[in-house]
């Protein structure tokens, strides 16, 4: 049996919608794998119990098939469904990595994102890169049809998860099928800034390139409590925030490894004055998805 530890991921990043995408070095999902006649999906952890079975309706059962490599899967989840952390992009590019090695099929990791697309197409109905890119790449990713642009980068970050559900449906449902010419120009500026600032690992210039007003002002409508997680953080020493894929994840940028601990607190703290949960991840960009014989 292999063993891959898949990590959890923030795609968006404010202003690259569909395209950025990053690797946190936690929380992360255990995928272990083994040869069988026919595929079976085993599932324990956060929110296991949400997620199906049939290989047919899993990501990683769908990648199994795409690599026709039947398995013996199992998956215990660290990554919570449902909250804009790239669950189950984890679990696709955990199985994509295992079962690449167990079957020795000598995919390179840009052609194993297009397997793990696919996996997450049973979700999402799309097959998004922008999850599963940085999961198999590890660090910062662009994630275009023609490819994955990949950088290492080391920018301490929180992750608040608040306890709501957020689905992908109504995220997509909010995002407008136009944009102003002023909004475009701001958001071609943030995300430049911010792809100069992971390759620089400068945690002002990324916290500064997290900001547009185009979809994730409209998707903050749907995570009761994120603006004033957002203030506190920002009051915390946060550089920038926004919200994790279609949330209700919320990311911050941190200028230290140690100030995480205060923007942490203050988010969670924001969050149950407006009446909700929450917990925070004290993490950082990460590694992506890694093989443990």
């Amino acid at each position: 049996m292999l063993t891959v530890r898949a990590p959890a991921t923030s795609a968006n990043l404010g202003s690259g919608f569909d395209v950025f995408g990053l690797a946190l070095d936690a929380p992360a999902d255990v995928v272990r794998v083994e040869r069988a006649a026919e595929t079976t999906i085993e599932l324990t952890g956060a929110g296991s119990q949400y997620i199906p079975e049939d290989p047919a309706k899993n990501t990683a059962g769908v990648v199994a098939q795409e690599l026709d490599a039947p398995a013996r899967i199992l998956i215990d989840k660290g990554v919570r469904p449902a909250s804009g952390l790239g669950s189950s992009a984890a679990s696709a590019a955990g199985a994509a990595v295992a079962l690449n090695a167990l079957y020795d099929r000598g995919l390179s990791d840009e052609e194993l994102v297009r397997v793990a697309a696919e996996g997450e197409a049973v979700v999402s109905g799309a097959a998004h890169a922008d999850n599963v890119a940085p999961a198999i790449f590890g660090g910062f990713t662009v994630a275009r049809g023609d490819g994955v642009t990949h950088v290492d980068a080391s920018l301490p970050l929180v992750v608040c998860l608040p306890d709501i559900v957020v689905s992908t449906r109504d995220a997509r449902r909010v995002v407008p099928d136009s944009v102003a010419m002023d909004d475009v120009v701001e958001t071609v500026g943030s995300a430049a800034t911010l792809a100069i600032g992971m390759a620089r690992d400068d945690p002002s210039l990324v916290g500064r390139g997290l900001h547009e007003s185009v979809v994730t002002p409209r998707r903050a409508e749907l995570v009761t409590g994120y603006d004033a997680a957002r203030a506190a953080a920002l009051d915390a020493g946060a550089t920038g925030v926004t919200i994790s894929g279609a949330g209700p994840g919320v990311l911050a940028v941190c200028r230290t490894h140690e100030g995480r601990r205060h923007v942490a607190g203050a988010m969670v703290e924001a969050f149950d004055a407006a009446g909700v949960d929450a917990r925070a991840y004290q993490t950082a960009v990460g590694d992506g998805a890694r093989l443990f014989r």
